[in-house]
């Protein structure tokens, strides 16, 4: 690199943004590079790692710039990054800086972390298996909740609610004296207790010990499948009684509601001792897969909320909040160009959707190909194309930036034997 050439540097990362939002000091090797060797000749800084195009030109003053621009461009990763955490990003090496262009922009990235509300559980189903695991480890020792007619004795509906969250802030206590738990946790399962309550208080469940659907089975069978001939008393002979007992049992088994409340009830009237193991087991396993099915759409937009909320207004996970939503549009590439005056342009060019569905493209074997011929001369330069015409890159790329870098020194035109390094 000659004395007076204009020099780029490229950084696997954009320590810029990153020191400047981990509040860290890195590079200090390169820091030492441009400063104190280049002296203001590194023109351009630039870097991938952050999945969006960002860039900062200097404001002109009457301090040394060291570096001119600063641009981020990592839109071929595997997801998108957000741009808008770094929207106050302004000093480096002395120098202030202000955004020049953003891609996705400002408000566009914004606006797309909404998508961990709405569609956090969508694309990120495998999280309820392991969510409502932990909620209910969460709560499970605090199964069953014996004390709640209080909030069905009320009269109205705005009682039935304050006494219901009176009840909350008393568990919530509980828990915070006694052991840790998640708040929304606690709320789903004193609901599915109160639902539980309800149930054996309007005599829906709880009725007729764990053998109720058996019972209401024998009933219907009685009432609408008479036996005159007495079938089933000799096959229940023959089968040594296994014939009804096998029906009994098979329907307990999967009569989860009525074991669950008959078990509860049993709970509350002779405490968690009057249990034994395998009927303790039996009553956690009927409360979980409950619990799960009405906690997981919980869980995901708890933290789905949790994201957005750290990403839009706090700044906070960005890496998480957006590799949430795997995001794979918004790509873009950087070309630069040195054109006959020596100076330096930088385009980058983007498409907003990519295309998910592609083809073989006919018309790229029907081309003749040239010995050697550059794949960016031919007409038909690549051997797929989009399967929707209106999603082709070809059709929908765009420049979202350019700018120009002017040549320090002109070169010597009636000199042959100089050049211009850039």
């Amino acid at each position: 690199v000659g004395e007076r050439d204009s020099v780029i540097i490229m950084t696997h990362e954009p320590n810029w943004l990153l020191d400047w939002y981990f509040n860290n000091v890195s590079g200090k090797n390169v820091k030492h590079l441009i400063c104190d060797y280049l002296k203001g000749r590194c023109k351009l800084r630039i870097a991938g790692d952050m999945h969006h195009y960002m860039r900062h030109s200097y404001v002109p003053s009457d301090g040394p710039v060291y570096v001119q621009h600063l641009l981020v461009n990592g839109c071929g990763g595997a997801f998108l990054h957000p741009t808008h955490v770094f929207s106050n990003f302004r000093k480096f090496y002395g120098t202030t800086y202000e955004s020049k262009a953003a891609y996705p922009s400002f408000e566009d990235s914004s606006r797309i972390a909404l998508g961990n509300i709405l569609k956090f559980r969508k694309k990120n189903w495998q999280f309820d298996f392991i969510g409502g695991i932990v909620y209910f480890v969460l709560v499970f020792s605090m199964f069953p909740q014996c004390e709640l007619n209080h909030i069905l004795r009320e009269d109205s509906f705005s009682g039935h609610l304050r006494s219901f969250f009176g009840t909350v802030w008393n568990a919530f206590m509980y828990v915070l004296e006694h052991s840790y738990v998640s708040f929304a946790a606690l709320i789903l399962m004193l609901l599915l207790e109160l639902g539980v309550e309800t149930c054996i208080q309007h005599k829906l469940l709880a009725t007729s010990g764990y053998h109720t659907l058996y019972q209401w089975y024998r009933s219907v069978e009685s009432e609408h499948f008479p036996d005159p001939t007495g079938l089933r008393a000799r096959i229940e002979q023959w089968t040594f009684g296994l014939y009804p007992a096998c029906i009994k049992y098979l329907m307990s088994a999967f009569d989860i509601p009525e074991v669950m409340a008959v078990t509860r009830s049993n709970i509350c009237k002779n405490g968690m001792q009057s249990l034994s193991r395998g009927g303790a087991v039996i009553y956690y396993a009927s409360v979980f897969l409950y619990f799960w099915v009405f906690s997981t759409p919980v869980v995901s937009l708890v933290l789905g909320s949790y994201l957005y909320i750290c990403v839009n207004w706090l700044h906070l996970h960005f890496d998480e909040a957006f590799s949430s939503l795997r995001i794979a549009n918004y790509k873009a590439f950087t070309r630069f160009h040195i054109n006959h005056d020596g100076d330096l342009e930088v385009y980058t060019l983007a498409v907003d959707k990519v295309p998910k569905e592609w083809e073989l493209d006919p018309d790229w074997d029907g081309e003749l190909k040239q010995p050697q011929q550059l794949s960016h001369l031919r007409r038909f330069p690549s051997k797929w194309r989009a399967a929707s015409a209106h999603q082709d890159p070809l059709n929908t790329v765009k420049i979202i930036d350019h700018f120009v870098i002017q040549q320090t020194e002109k070169p010597d035109l009636g000199a042959s034997n100089r050049s211009v390094t850039c």
